[in-house]
């Protein structure tokens, strides 16, 4: 019995979470809200024309189709949540 015992105590402790220092993983995964700082999960991306390579700053949940400007290719198509890129397009997340 004590061997079965020792068995359930390591396998709590396997499972049980740092709740004061989770991993980025589970942070995550978490709802914007119920992480341990709460943080928006759009940003804001700089996307290069696949045509002219020039660079247009995109919304990443946009809800319209985003064209460029200079030779009016569509960059993005909106979806029920995130953006969806055109093939080609290349993006980079910009800095806070």
């Amino acid at each position: 019995k004590k061997e079965n015992v020792s068995k359930l105590h390591s396998f709590r402790e396997e499972k049980m979470e740092d709740l004061l220092y989770p991993s980025a993983a589970s942070e995550k995964r978490k709802h914007k809200l119920k992480r341990l700082v709460q943080s928006p999960n759009s940003f804001f991306m700089d996307v290069r024309c696949s045509g002219c390579f020039s660079i247009t700053t995109i919304f990443s949940h946009a809800q319209t189709a985003v064209m460029c400007a200079s030779c009016a290719t569509v960059l993005c198509q909106p979806t029920g949540g995130k953006a969806r890129l055109m093939e080609g397009c290349s993006f980079r997340k910009k800095a806070d």
